[in-house]
Protein backbone atom coordinates (compact mmCIF):
# COMPACT_ATOMS: atom_id res chain seq x y z
CA UNK A 1 0.00 0.00 0.00
CA UNK A 2 1.31 3.77 -0.99
CA UNK A 3 2.21 5.74 1.75
CA UNK A 4 1.74 9.31 1.16
CA UNK A 5 2.49 12.69 3.93
CA UNK A 6 0.78 16.07 3.06
CA UNK A 7 3.15 18.73 4.28
CA UNK A 8 2.67 22.51 5.45
CA UNK A 9 4.12 24.87 7.51
CA UNK A 10 1.36 24.45 10.39
CA UNK A 11 -0.21 21.23 9.57
CA UNK A 12 -3.36 23.18 10.21
CA UNK A 13 -4.42 24.60 7.20
CA UNK A 14 -3.49 23.37 3.81
CA UNK A 15 -1.65 20.00 4.55
CA UNK A 16 -5.30 18.39 6.38
CA UNK A 17 -7.24 19.68 3.56
CA UNK A 18 -4.83 17.91 1.16
CA UNK A 19 -5.40 14.65 3.68
CA UNK A 20 -8.93 14.95 3.73
CA UNK A 21 -9.74 15.58 0.02
CA UNK A 22 -7.03 12.88 -1.25
CA UNK A 23 -8.57 10.19 1.54
CA UNK A 24 -12.26 11.25 0.02
CA UNK A 25 -11.00 10.72 -3.53
CA UNK A 26 -9.11 7.87 -2.55
CA UNK A 27 -12.75 6.00 -0.70
CA UNK A 28 -14.54 7.50 -3.94
CA UNK A 29 -12.14 5.31 -6.38
CA UNK A 30 -12.04 2.54 -4.31
CA UNK A 31 -8.57 2.59 -3.93
CA UNK A 32 -6.14 2.23 -0.58
CA UNK A 33 -3.38 4.26 0.35
CA UNK A 34 -2.41 5.45 3.77
CA UNK A 35 -2.26 9.74 3.78
CA UNK A 36 -1.09 11.71 6.76
CA UNK A 37 -0.27 15.40 7.15
CA UNK A 38 2.59 17.22 8.95
CA UNK A 39 4.03 20.41 9.67
CA UNK A 40 7.69 21.92 8.82
CA UNK A 41 7.34 23.49 12.09
CA UNK A 42 6.05 22.13 15.55
CA UNK A 43 4.38 25.66 16.10
CA UNK A 44 0.74 23.49 16.46
CA UNK A 45 1.96 20.54 17.21
CA UNK A 46 -1.46 18.42 18.90
CA UNK A 47 -3.57 21.09 17.74
CA UNK A 48 -6.61 20.58 15.37
CA UNK A 49 -7.05 22.16 12.33
CA UNK A 50 -8.03 25.29 11.79
CA UNK A 51 -11.71 26.54 12.29
CA UNK A 52 -11.63 27.69 8.87
CA UNK A 53 -10.04 24.51 7.12
CA UNK A 54 -12.17 22.81 9.16
CA UNK A 55 -15.58 24.70 7.87
CA UNK A 56 -14.58 24.66 4.29
CA UNK A 57 -13.82 21.02 4.16
CA UNK A 58 -17.42 20.20 5.87
CA UNK A 59 -18.70 22.50 2.92
CA UNK A 60 -17.34 20.18 0.60
CA UNK A 61 -18.65 16.89 2.69
CA UNK A 62 -15.04 15.82 4.23
CA UNK A 63 -14.71 15.85 8.24
CA UNK A 64 -10.73 16.57 8.98
CA UNK A 65 -11.99 17.73 12.27
CA UNK A 66 -10.35 14.68 14.21
CA UNK A 67 -6.60 15.60 12.39
CA UNK A 68 -3.70 16.41 14.81
CA UNK A 69 -1.04 18.73 14.05
CA UNK A 70 2.43 17.06 14.36
CA UNK A 71 6.01 18.00 12.78
CA UNK A 72 7.87 16.27 9.62
CA UNK A 73 10.26 14.56 11.07
CA UNK A 74 13.24 12.61 9.19
CA UNK A 75 11.63 9.64 9.78
CA UNK A 76 8.90 10.16 8.20
CA UNK A 77 11.35 9.40 4.47
CA UNK A 78 11.41 5.75 6.32
CA UNK A 79 7.62 5.82 6.57
CA UNK A 80 6.10 7.55 3.64
CA UNK A 81 6.81 6.27 -0.49
CA UNK A 82 5.74 10.19 -1.25
CA UNK A 83 6.07 13.57 0.17
CA UNK A 84 4.32 15.88 -0.85
CA UNK A 85 4.57 20.04 -0.70
CA UNK A 86 2.45 22.82 -0.40
CA UNK A 87 5.13 25.58 -1.64
CA UNK A 88 8.77 25.70 -2.05
CA UNK A 89 9.71 27.27 1.33
CA UNK A 90 8.04 24.04 2.79
CA UNK A 91 9.86 21.75 -0.33
CA UNK A 92 13.29 23.23 0.94
CA UNK A 93 12.45 22.65 4.79
CA UNK A 94 11.78 19.10 3.57
CA UNK A 95 14.62 18.83 1.62
CA UNK A 96 17.09 19.85 3.84
CA UNK A 97 16.36 16.98 6.11
CA UNK A 98 16.27 14.56 3.73
CA UNK A 99 19.77 12.28 4.26
CA UNK A 100 20.06 10.52 0.67
CA UNK A 101 19.35 11.32 -2.50
CA UNK A 102 16.37 8.70 -2.73
CA UNK A 103 14.85 10.78 0.45
CA UNK A 104 14.63 13.84 -1.94
CA UNK A 105 13.45 11.87 -4.96
CA UNK A 106 10.25 11.17 -2.84
CA UNK A 107 9.58 15.23 -2.56
CA UNK A 108 7.75 16.88 -4.96
CA UNK A 109 5.01 20.23 -4.70
CA UNK A 110 1.93 18.98 -5.11
CA UNK A 111 0.70 21.58 -7.66
CA UNK A 112 3.34 20.18 -10.40
CA UNK A 113 0.07 17.40 -10.31
CA UNK A 114 -1.48 19.76 -12.18
CA UNK A 115 0.63 22.06 -13.49
CA UNK A 116 3.65 20.54 -14.12
CA UNK A 117 7.79 21.97 -13.90
CA UNK A 118 5.94 25.06 -12.91
CA UNK A 119 6.51 24.77 -9.61
CA UNK A 120 3.45 26.50 -8.22
CA UNK A 121 2.98 26.94 -4.38
CA UNK A 122 -0.38 25.90 -2.46
CA UNK A 123 -1.51 29.69 -0.45
CA UNK A 124 -1.30 30.07 2.98
CA UNK A 125 -5.09 30.79 4.04
CA UNK A 126 -4.22 31.56 6.96
CA UNK A 127 -3.99 35.19 6.84
CA UNK A 128 -6.00 35.94 4.36
CA UNK A 129 -9.14 33.17 4.33
CA UNK A 130 -8.63 31.70 1.15
CA UNK A 131 -9.82 28.77 2.00
CA UNK A 132 -11.83 27.92 -1.08
CA UNK A 133 -9.28 28.70 -3.19
CA UNK A 134 -7.13 25.93 -1.50
CA UNK A 135 -9.60 23.72 -1.46
CA UNK A 136 -10.54 24.12 -5.60
CA UNK A 137 -5.97 23.77 -5.44
CA UNK A 138 -5.64 20.40 -3.78
CA UNK A 139 -8.93 19.26 -5.09
CA UNK A 140 -7.63 19.08 -8.86
CA UNK A 141 -4.22 18.16 -7.44
CA UNK A 142 -5.54 15.62 -5.34
CA UNK A 143 -8.08 13.78 -8.58
CA UNK A 144 -4.51 13.51 -10.32
CA UNK A 145 -3.05 11.81 -7.74
CA UNK A 146 -5.44 9.47 -6.98
CA UNK A 147 -5.99 8.32 -10.48
CA UNK A 148 -2.29 7.57 -10.40
CA UNK A 149 -2.48 5.18 -7.18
Amino acid sequence: MKKIVMVCLGNICRSPMAQGILEYKLAQKNKEAYVDSAGTSGWHEGERADSRAVQTMKKYGIDISKQRSRPFSRTDFDEFDLIFAMDASNYNDIISQARTEADKQKVQLILNLSYPEKNLSVPDPYYNDGFDTVYNLLNEACEKLADLI
